[in-house]
């Protein structure tokens, strides 16, 4: 076997094929010219970068086909490099493509050169990335934005958000309360070119819709009972930087409207005021609602739908993340038990097991209020599942993925993962309870990804 990276080809020219493959002799190249090739070759081979025509057979001459191989590849293998290429309505096709999860776009007629260069970036940020997964979990405060993740779920989503950060667009994060909407904000915020101005954040859906206008926009004095003073909104208090708008979905129809002129002319009014404002601000939406059906219900307005959404984020729930759970629980009984000056370290055996086997409907925040209290009710230094209020046992393993290196993979994380977590990060310990060498499980720790005590994030 070649120890040369796998780069793999998707492109029905053969011509461009061989070509691709001659310059390219620094990577063992895979090509495949359809849809079920090229799946074939990523379960073989398993590519760590791809480059994918939109044109594919039987539809050379849209995108259709393009757009179903990658969906397909990520679903597979989310933590693959895809560079997409396309002559078909290039701006859209771009665009479509990195919210889609492509890593990077290129347009027709291919230039060997500078496709090569986002190639060899590619393997480079590839061969970062259990690294960077490493030292995301470490400290006590996480990684991007504060997360605290390993799975490649997670992985996938925050890539996303790292990628259009730099961009100005308005993005929509969508998941369900409690999966970390705010940090991923937080963290899109801190890595765009407006850090040095502020993170503005406010929770539409607690703040009743007769002072949510004024929370926005602002007021004058004298706009209406109680208004003693000119007081700016959100929108401007965040001007310059990012406003998060949380639960967008529960902002009402007339307010929308107004919502919507911002957006289109970067213009305010505060409420009593006659002055227009301008305003730099970008807007980061999320909701756990369905904005669609609430368009078809007349709830909410379609075109502040698309000016929101320029790209969308879906954010996978606690119980899509397999292993995270057990390594945030970890890291809150650290930090719950330093704030209250508690004498609790860790989590007991039957913890970590009550933990990774429980739905979490209640994502992230329901764990923090369980571990919270476990931290107050422990009569030791560990954490029992009794004093989590949680029982050992769950609904069922996880559904797998339908592909034996992907399943044995996914099995060999999670055990391994809760190995780690009952051994408290320590290596020896973790390779007395697999039955392996420490020598073999660091090499499964590197090539998963996975950390042992020299990590403190989790």
């Amino acid at each position: 076997m070649s120890e040369r990276p796998v780069l793999l080809v998707v492109e029905d020219d053969l011509a461009l094929q061989r070509q691709l493959r001659w310059a390219y002799d620094g990577y063992e190249v895979v090509s495949a010219a359809t849809r079920a090739e090229a799946i074939d070759a990523l379960r073989l081979h398993e590519p760590a970068v791809v480059t994918l025509d939109l044109g594919l057979p039987p539809d050379p001459d849209g995108t259709t086909e393009g757009f179903a191989v990658l969906a397909d590849i990520l679903a597979l293998k989310p933590d693959t490099k895809v560079i997409v290429a396309s002559g078909h309505d290039a701006p859209e096709s771009a665009l479509k493509a990195i919210a889609q999860g492509a890593w990077d776009f290129y347009r027709k007629p291919i230039d060997i050169d500078a496709l090569g260069l986002i190639v060899a970036r590619a393997f480079h940020v590839r061969s970062l990335e259990v690294e960077n997964r490493r030292l995301a979990q470490r400290g006590g405060d996480g990684g991007f934005g504060g997360l605290i993740y390993a799975s490649p779920e997670m992985a996938k989503a925050v890539r996303l958000v790292e990628r259009v950060a730099p961009a100005d667009v308005s993005v929509m994060l969508l998941g369900a309360s409690g999966t970390g909407k705010e940090l991923l904000a937080r963290g899109l915020h801190e890595a765009s070119p407006r850090r040095r101005g502020a993170f503005v954040a406010i929770n539409c859906a607690a703040i009743p819709d007769t002072l949510l206008e004024s929370e926005l926009f602002g007021h004058e004095k004298g706009a209406f009972t109680g208004a003693i003073k000119t007081t700016e909104g959100k929108i401007e208090l965040a001007h310059g930087g990012t406003l998060f708008l949380d639960e967008i979905g529960d902002v009402p129809l007339a307010l929308q409207v107004k919502l919507l002129r911002f957006l289109q002319e970067r213009v305010i009014e505060r409420l009593g005021g006659r002055r227009p404002i301008a305003v730099d601000t970008r807007i980061v939406a999320a909701t756990h609602r369905d904005l669609p059906g609430m368009i078809t219900a007349g709830s909410f307005r379609e075109d502040l739908y698309y000016r929101l959404a320029e790209i969308e984020v879906p954010i996978p729930p606690l119980s899509e993340r397999p292993g995270d759970a057990a390594l945030i629980a970890r890291q809150l009984v650290r930090k719950h038990a330093a704030a209250m000056r508690l004498p609790v370290t860790g989590l007991t055996p039957d913890a970590i097991e009550a933990i990774e086997r429980w739905p979490w409907p209640g994502n992230v925040r329901e764990l923090e209020n369980r571990v919270k209290r476990a931290v107050i009710m422990a009569d030791g230094k560990l954490v029992t599942a009794a004093d989590l209020d949680l029982s050992a046992a769950g609904d069922g393993e996880a559904e797998l993925p339908l592909n034996l290196r992907a399943a044995r993979e996914a099995i060999d994380r999670r055990v391994i993962a809760m190995a780690l977590a009952r051994a408290e990060g320590n290596i020896a310990g973790a390779s007395r309870l697999l039955g392996i060498s420490r020598p073999t499980l660091y090499d499964l720790l590197k090539s998963y990804g996975l950390h042992g005590s020299d990590a403190k994030g989790g």
